[in-house]
């Protein structure tokens, strides 16, 4: 497929949202902060990655950023392109070229999706690259998320699931290191992600390690959303979920750190365990229902996740490159450096914080035995997926 190309121009958009909240520690407590909405997408230079702009003004004036997006084509995709074209990830006053990338028998299709991107008018859209061909889609590239994988068939081996997901995102790899920007942030979504992101990072040997990551956003969501849901409280309120280890059915939903805001009352904070005040639930229902909630939504509508994915894949880059909130951490599967007795070199799913487009593992949270019991079993298997992973790769 020849590459498509699509210029819009660009006008100054604008954005609402609300003020984020600061909170330490977990007792019920008052609030010191101020609790009230602010215009403008709050948006702080000094914690947003360089390439970001933050201000208002002539958008034309901006450098765009290009961001790839594989598998473009793909359901999971068609979703997040939009978010991504109207400014939802970068802020509203932050252009963007979009390289998208699919095999050669999507071609047709995504000439589609170019149009509909032209006949959306989105101010922020630059231009778009549709193509075909693996250097075209990943040259000088800034963003690369990395939805585009083989899926699980029926009756098909984790093992052969991983060979073929190897050879694809070695070649990911391999472009990487080859033709995207030194700086480029990475994003694994497509499954197994965790492993599949560590194939693509050993194989981007020139790029820092921290430049990759994989999606447990979604799982966060899902335990967030869980929670509100119990307690009866916006979604918005319920804060720090850690998401530990595989995005897989293994994974450690853990509430034990988080809180919620705005309760029991206006202005003050609340543990969520003490929100819930129902330990069984907890520890019996919480986490299976997180741990298999992407089976549950194929089961009702015969197909996975598409739109919760995309919206988690917007919030991950989205905190990753334009910062946390003060007193909130979030859960990335970055490269471990053995917090937390994680064993060195997994991409393993932990509490982070991000500043000026650089993530930190929350340190010095206390682990509960039941919790880490289940860390060492995710842990376990994200190593046995290692050594099947680099068993092909070599």
């Amino acid at each position: 497929m020849e590459q498509a190309i699509l210029r819009i121009n660009n006008i100054s958009g604008q954005l609402t949202g609300k003020c984020p909240f600061k909170a330490h520690g977990g007792e019920v407590g008052k609030c010191p902060y101020k609790v009230g909405g602010i215009s403008g997408q709050n948006l702080d230079q000094s914690k947003a990655w360089s390439l970001i702009n933050v201000t208002a003004g002539n958008v034309e004036s901006v450098t765009p950023i290009k961001v790839l997006v594989t598998g473009a084509a793909g359901q999971i995709a068609y979703s997040l392109m939009f978010m991504i074209a109207s400014g939802q990830m970068f802020g509203p006053h932050q252009p963007v070229i979009l390289h998208l990338l699919d095999i050669p028998k999507m071609a047709d299709a995504l000439k589609g999706v170019v149009m509909e991107l032209q006949d959306c008018s989105y101010p922020l859209l630059h231009s778009v690259v549709a193509t075909t061909d693996i250097q075209t889609a990943f040259l000088h590239i800034n963003v690369a998320i990395l939805v585009g994988a083989f899926p699980r068939g029926p009756g098909m081996q984790r093992k052969d699931l991983l060979k073929v997901n190897v050879s694809i995102f070695k070649e990911q790899g391999e472009a990487l290191n080859k033709y995207a920007s030194r700086g480029v942030k990475v994003l694994v979504v497509g499954n197994p992600a965790n492993t599949n992101a560590l194939t693509a990072l050993m194989k981007a040997s020139d790029l820092p390690t921290s430049n990759f990551s994989a999606l447990t956003r979604l799982d966060q969501n899902r335990a967030q959303s869980m929670i509100s849901e119990k307690v009866g409280v916006n979604v918005d309120n319920v804060r720090n979920v850690i998401i530990w280890g595989n995005h897989s059915q293994t994974q450690v939903p853990d509430v034990n750190h988080g809180y919620i805001l705005n309760c029991p009352n206006r202005g003050l904070i609340e543990p969520i365990q003490s929100s819930v005040n129902d330990d069984k639930w907890l520890n019996e229902q919480f986490i299976p229902l997180v741990q298999n909630r992407g089976a549950t939504v194929i089961a009702a509508r015969k197909l996975s996740s598409a739109a919760s994915a995309a919206n988690a894949i917007v919030g991950h880059v989205r905190d990753w490159l334009l910062g946390t909130k003060d007193g909130e951490h979030v859960s990335m599967a970055v490269y471990s450096d053995g917090s937390y007795n994680v064993p060195k070199g997994l991409i393993f799913s932990f509490p982070v914080t991000c500043r000026n487009g650089q993530w930190s593992i929350v340190q010095g949270l206390k682990i509960n035995s039941s919790t880490q019991q289940k860390i060492d079993a995710t842990t376990k298997e994200l190593q046995e997926e290692k050594e099947t992973a680099m068993s092909f790769l070599n």
